[in-house]
Formats: structure tokens, sequence, C-alpha cells
């Protein structure tokens, strides 16, 4: 018999096609989230305290997300029925309703999106993948077990993925970088001509380092 091979969608690539069980029913991803940007993070287990801080903090941000457009999707190899149970204990003991699905996997599902890696146990790793309106993978993160994750810089990735496809690169920590704030990176020169305009056309510390205004 063949070894499972434990997968991992590279970016840019196209979201692996998955048919799952969550708790708002079937859903085929990406297909059923075509034309909008979408969230999927992984968690190890329902019923974790680490996990529950995670849940409740993206919940949290649920309406960030989705002034944005984006889709949140939490995912682990429990079964649905501990997904259901676990959502209402921390409706009726945090006084916080999770409103997005949250996927059933298997483990081969998991290993689609190369969330099983075997040093770290048999739960799924906290993986989080940003996907375009186009299906693409824009962004990968993975966290170990013992690590939650900063929500906030999640909702940032999203931002400035979006901003960067419509205005150019964005700089470290934006749109609060110590050197431009949230202003946008102009792409660096490629010819001798365009080096001695640069400085001319843009603000900048030199040709290769030049910026703009942010495009409400």
């Amino acid at each position: 018999m063949e070894e499972a091979k434990n997968n991992m969608p590279l970016l840019g690539d196209e979201f692996p096609e998955l048919q799952v069980q969550t708790t708002h029913g079937p859903m085929n991803i990406p297909g059923d989230l075509k034309g909008q940007w979408f969230v999927l993070f992984s968690h190890p287990a329902d019923f974790t305290p680490v996990c529950t801080t995670e849940f409740v903090a993206f919940q949290k941000r649920f309406a960030q997300f989705e002034e944005l457009g984006c889709k949140l999707i939490g995912m682990s190899i429990d079964q649905v029925f501990s997904h259901i149970k676990w959502v209402q204990w921390i409706k009726e003991e945090l006084k916080v309703d999770i409103q997005f699905p949250i996927v059933a996997a298997n483990d081969a599902v998991a290993l689609k999106l190369g969330m099983l890696h075997p040093g770290k146990g048999t739960n799924t790793v906290r993986a989080v993948f940003i996907v375009d309106p186009e299906s693409k993978v824009r962004l990968i993160m993975y966290y170990p077990q013992e690590v939650g994750r900063n929500m906030d810089e999640v909702v940032r990735a999203v931002k400035a993925l979006q901003v960067a496809d419509v205005q150019g690169a964005v700089a470290a920590g934006w749109p609060d970088n110590e050197l431009i704030g949230d202003r946008i990176i102009i792409p660096p020169a490629n010819t001798m001509k365009d080096a001695a305009q640069r400085m001319e056309q843009y603000d900048g510390f030199d040709w290769w380092f030049c910026h703009k205004p942010l495009e409400k």
C-alpha cells in the first residue's frame, strides 16, 4: 500500500478541492467560495484551552473579516458532533456565539493541506491559509500546538494582500511601518533611465526605495 503523503499547497497554487462536512452543513471548498476571499484555519482539537481562546478571538474579529469580504472557516479532525457541542459550550459558558463554520476533517483532508506533522503528534497543527477570489493560496502560516495565533495579524495580512493587489507592495508592520507608515512601496526601477528619474517622480530614500501615499 502506498504511503500517504503529507502535501502542502504552495503560495500561488490553487487551493485543493475539498468536499467536507461542517457545522453549517456540507461544503465544497473552494468551489462554494469562488469570487471571495477566505481564511481557513485549523486547530489541534476541540475542548482544549488554547484552541478555545483562538476561536473566541477569531469570532471577536468576525465583523472585521466580513468588512473585508473575507469568510472564516475553522477545521480540525474532530467529528462534527464534537464541533457542535464545543460551539454550544462556548456560547453558554463564555457568551460568545461562533458564527463561522467548522470543518470536520479526516486525515486525508489534513494531509492534502500539510496539517499533520508527525513530530507534533496526531492532531492537526495550527495552520492558516488565506485564499483569494480566484481560489489561489496567497499566504500560509503554521504554528505549533503550544502557541496560539495573533488574530490581528491575520486581519492585517488579508488587508495587506488586498491593498498590495491594487496599489503595490506594503512594508513591514503595514500600516504602521516605522519608516513610511501606511505608504505604498514603488517597485524598484529596472532600467538606468527609470533609476535616474525615480527620485524626481516619487518620495524616497534612494531610487530603489521609493514610496507613494496610500489610496484610501
